[in-house]
């Protein structure tokens, strides 16, 4: 069984919604888990919700918590026991599969680089998320928030590692790659996604060429590429447009009785239409390019979120993607050299 290290201590609301979290993920899925945090209040926890104890998880200590306002390498190097560092030591040992955590984004990042190592063929990691769409069916963007600048050959690897991910997780024989930029055509965008185009396009991908923002969401693609600060600004839109949307029909729905009559009943379609397009359904962003699997989740994660979090963390792991990845990368860089020759 597949065991998954979860950083308890990271969240808006932890150790409360993770914990919450953890134990949906039990009931639920077939995993066993390793909490990360101070050991004496996890336990209060537990039993708590009456879990004085449970074979599918256990307890690790880690006392230092690394917060959203503390400076990223130094608080790693100096909290050498927070939940971070000791969780991710935890997977790098052996110990559990995966790592997994809502705690300070670029501190994660940091740590998963120096502990967890990238292999030789990967320059960079990168965040990959799934945007929903009106197909259903989702479209990976990558990378959301580790690279805020980039190179074209980091646009190509990243490309490569969400075209995998894509197959794997997606089921897609062979995913339509697109570039992110300002308009359709190859001249458009700046040096960096000109150059990634003409890359792009070399590749033995289905690269289908650029896409605006306004296709994001239509289905029309099923991988795009971009740099960590254009698609952070993506995904963080997204959320907030989607949080718009839902508190703004509630909102209409509760005007006038008629309205009110209305809402009773469309609640059906209601509910399915946050459930299709909640952020939290699809689980958090995996690191790809790390030599493990470790997933990041949003700060403000409920506990179905970190439940699902877990899931795709359990699903990397099934299907071998940290590996995969790796060999596709180092194949492309092969028939680079071969083809140099």
């Amino acid at each position: 069984m597949i065991r998954i290290a979860l950083d308890v201590m990271g969240g808006d609301r932890a150790p409360l919604t993770e914990i919450d979290g953890a134990l949906l993920a039990v009931s639920e899925l077939d995993v066993e888990l390793t909490l990360i945090g101070p050991e004496s209040r996890i336990r209060e926890e537990l039993r708590r919700r009456g879990q004085r104890s449970n074979r599918r998880i256990d307890v690790l200590h880690a006392p230092e918590v690394i917060t959203m306002d503390d400076p990223v390498i130094p608080a790693i190097r100096r909290k050498r026991n927070s939940s971070i560092v000791v969780g991710l030591r935890y997977v790098q040992e052996g110990n559990a599969q995966a790592f997994v955590s809502a705690g300070n984004t670029g501190a994660v990042m940091a740590a998963a680089k120096m502990i967890l190592k990238t292999p030789p063929s990967i320059d960079r990691p990168a965040l990959a998320t799934i945007l929903p769409t009106l197909t259903g069916r989702g479209v990976v963007l990558v990378d959301v928030g580790a690279n805020a600048e980039c190179r074209p050959i980091h646009l190509l690897q990243f490309a490569i590692m969400g075209n995998l991910y894509a197959r794997t997780i997606l089921g897609l024989r062979s995913p339509r790659v697109a570039l992110m930029s300002i308009g359709e055509e190859e001249v458009k965008g700046n040096d960096l996604t000109r150059e990634a185009y003409k890359l792009l396009e070399r590749s033995d991908l289905n690269f289908v060429g650029n896409i605006e923002g306004r296709n994001i969401y239509t289905g029309e693609v099923d991988v795009i590429v971009c740099d960590g600060f254009t698609g952070n600004v993506i995904l963080k839109t997204s959320e907030g447009v989607f949080e718009m949307l839902v508190a703004g029909i509630r909102q209409e729905l509760m005007r006038s009785v008629q309205t009110k009559v209305g809402a009773f009943l469309s609640r059906p379609a209601f509910e399915n239409f946050r459930r299709r397009f909640d952020w939290s359904e699809f689980g958090g962003a995996p690191l790809l390019g790390v030599k493990e699997v470790c997933v990041i989740c949003h700060g403000r994660s409920n506990a179905r979120a970190i439940r699902n979090a877990i899931r795709v963390a359990k699903e990397l792991c099934e299907r071998r993607v940290v590996e995969k990845i790796e060999q596709e990368v180092a194949k492309f860089e092969r028939q680079q050299v071969k083809a140099a020759h």
